[in-house]
C-alpha cells in the first residue's frame, strides 16, 4: 500500500495551484491519495476547487467556518487519520514545501525517501540538516532551534518541534490528535511531545527555505530582507514561545 498524504490547503488566490498541478504525476506515482483541508475562502476559488473535486486522488476535508490554523491541522490529521486504514502510513506535509522539494534538484532525493520508509520507521519527523537550515533568514532559524534546544535541556532529545514533515501510522495519529489542544501552530509541538518516547528522526536538505522559489524571488535578497524585518520576528515568536511554553509544561507534568 502506497503511503497516504495530507497537507492544508490554504490557496485563495491560486498562487499554489500551477505547482500542485505540476507535480501530481509524482504525488500520485508516490502516494496512495492525499487529504486536503481547504479553508472557507479557499473555496470560494472555483479553479481550485474545481481542480480538486475532478480528481478522485483528493479526498476533501472541508472547514464551514474559518479556524485557528492549529484548529484547522488537528480537523485535518484527525479525522483522515481516522477515516484511513488503522497501519496507513501518513505524511503530514505543506504544499509550498512539497512543491519545492519536486520541481528543482531535490526531487530524487525527496522521492527515494518516501519510498524507503516502512512502518518500523514512523513516527518519524524528516528534520531540517544543518545545509537546509543554512537557507533559511537567520532570525526563523535561530528562534525554532530555541525551541528545539530547550527539547533537548528538558528531555535530552533532538527534536525539530516546529516540523515541516511528520510521518505516523494512522493508529497512532488517532491516539495523539485528541491530547493536541493548542489552537495556533504550536500544536505540532505537541504532536511531537506525545510521540518523542519513540519517534525517530533523518536529515534532510529537501527543507531547505521554500520561499524564495515559491515567490520568485532572489533567495540571496530575500533572506536579507526577512533578517532586517521586524515582523519576522513576531511571526515566529508567535508559535515559538507557546511551544517552549508546551515543553516545559510537559516536562513539569512527568512526562518527559
Amino acid at each position: 500500500m502506497l503511503p497516504a498524504l495530507a497537507f492544508p490547503y490554504h490557496d485563495p488566490n491560486g498562487t499554489m495551484l500551477p505547482h500542485l498541478e505540476t507535480i501530481l504525476p509524482d504525488l500520485k506515482a508516490h502516494f496512495g491519495r492525499a487529504w486536503v483541508c481547504p479553508p472557507p475562502d479557499t473555496r470560494q476559488n472555483a479553479a481550485v476547487m474545481g481542480f480538486l473535486a475532478a480528481d478522485d486522488f483528493f479526498i476533501i476535508l472541508p472547514i464551514d467556518q474559518p479556524l485557528p490554523v492549529g484548529a484547522h491541522f488537528k480537523h485535518l490529521y484527525l479525522n483522515a487519520a481516522l477515516a484511513a486504514d488503522p497501519d496507513e502510513i501518513m505524511h503530514l506535509a505543506y504544499i509550498d514545501r512539497l512543491a519545492f522539494a519536486l520541481q528543482g534538484n531535490y526531487r530524487e532525493q525527496f522521492l527515494a525517501d518516501v519510498d524507503a520508509l516502512t512502518r518500523e520507521d514512523v513516527p518519524l519527523i524528516f528534520q531540517r540538516s544543518a545545509a537546509a537550515w543554512a537557507t533559511h533568514p537567520r532570525n526563523y532559524a535561530r528562534l525554532e532551534s530555541f525551541v528545539t534546544q530547550t527539547g533537548e535541556i528538558l528531555f535530552g532529545k533532538t527534536l525539530d518541534y516546529a516540523w515541516c514533515h511528520f510521518v505516523s501510522r494512522a493508529e497512532e495519529l488517532r491516539e495523539v490528535m485528541p491530547k493536541v489542544t493548542h489552537p495556533g501552530l504550536s500544536m505540532v509541538a505537541e504532536m511531537v511531545l506525545h510521540t518523542q518516547h519513540h519517534i525517530q528522526t533523518r536529515e534532510v536538505d529537501w527543507l531547505a527555505w521554500e520561499d524564495p522559489f515559491i515567490h520568485r524571488r532572489d533567495a540571496a535578497e530575500l533572506k536579507a530582507e526577512r533578517e532586517n524585518n521586524v515582523r519576522e520576528y513576531e511571526v515566529r515568536l508567535s508559535y515559538c514561545l507557546p511551544m517552549v511554553d508546551a515543553l516545559t509544561r510537559f516536562a513539569m507534568n512527568g512526562k518527559g
